[in-house]
Formats: structure tokens, C-alpha cells, sequence
């Protein structure tokens, strides 16, 4: 299932990161988020990996492990990868898919194009990254 351009919106909207954002800037993130179907098993990130892609997930489940340890599920509206995209820090565990995944995918590089040419949204972005890993330096 694709999502058309106001329901991609909407799931970028409804993500913590993004909460803050006007609906321009909401339309500017999803205008580069790219969909991707992935199959059972996949690795979808590795721990100790660089951060190169924020991941939100449409459908589907995942496995997060840190070492052996299984620390969560993930499931549709989950996400994961932004605080090794946005602070540049190794990626803090790794993600397997459990089942065929639908994706929004932002790549790096794209993202990192965006803040630089919409201070504002990196503003809110790392705010917002601030009030989620407790560190008022984000």
C-alpha cells in the first residue's frame, strides 16, 4: 500500500520529531522521505553502525536488540535512526525486520540539505530530539 502525498504528511506530522512543524515544513520533510518494502529478516540497522537513514515504519514489525538482549518490538508509527542521523553517533542498536516491512526512509544527506536550508526545522527537530533523550544539548 502507497501512501499518497497528504497521508505521508500526516505520518510525518504525527512523528515526535516533527510535532512542532507548520505544514510547509511538514510537506518539506515528507517531500523527501522515500517508501521501501523489506522482506522478513532483514537488517535494517546495525549497532555500532554510522546513522545514515531515519526509518519510520508503515507496516510490518521489527526486533531491536542492543548486544544479545531484545530491548523492544517495533510496529506501524515506530521509528528509529534519528539519533544517530542527527547527532552523528553509532547507531545505539540494531533492528531486524520479523516481517515484510513498509517503510518512510530519509536519507542523511537529504535531511541534512533540509536543516541547513530550513534552520527552523532543525531548530524544532533537535529540540524536540533534547526532550526525548533527556539531553539539553541535542
Amino acid at each position: 500500500m502507497r501512501l499518497h502525498r497528504d497521508a505521508k504528511a500526516e505520518l510525518i506530522r504525527s512523528l515526535p520529531l516533527f510535532a512542532d512543524c507548520t505544514s510547509a515544513e511538514v510537506n518539506a520533510v515528507a517531500a523527501i522521505a522515500t517508501e521501501i518494502d523489506l522482506r522478513e529478516g532483514r537488517v535494517l540497522a546495525t549497532e555500532g553502525a554510522d546513522g545514515q537513514e531515519f526509518v519510520v515504519m508503515i507496516e510490518g514489525s521489527a526486533t531491536v536488540t542492543q548486544g544479545d538482549e531484545v530491548i523492544a518490538t517495533m510496529k506501524a508509527g515506530d521509528f528509529f535512526g534519528e539519533i544517530a542521523l542527527l547527532k552523528g553517533i553509532p547507531r545505539t542498536a540494531s533492528v531486524v525486520a520479523t516481517s515484510a516491512v513498509h517503510a518512510l526512509v530519509i536519507e542523511g544527506h537529504a535531511f541534512r540539505h533540509l536543516i541547513v536550508d530550513s534552520p527552523d526545522i532543525r531548530d524544532k527537530v533537535e529540540r524536540a530530539l533534547a526532550e526525548r533523550t533527556d539531553d539539553p544539548v541535542a
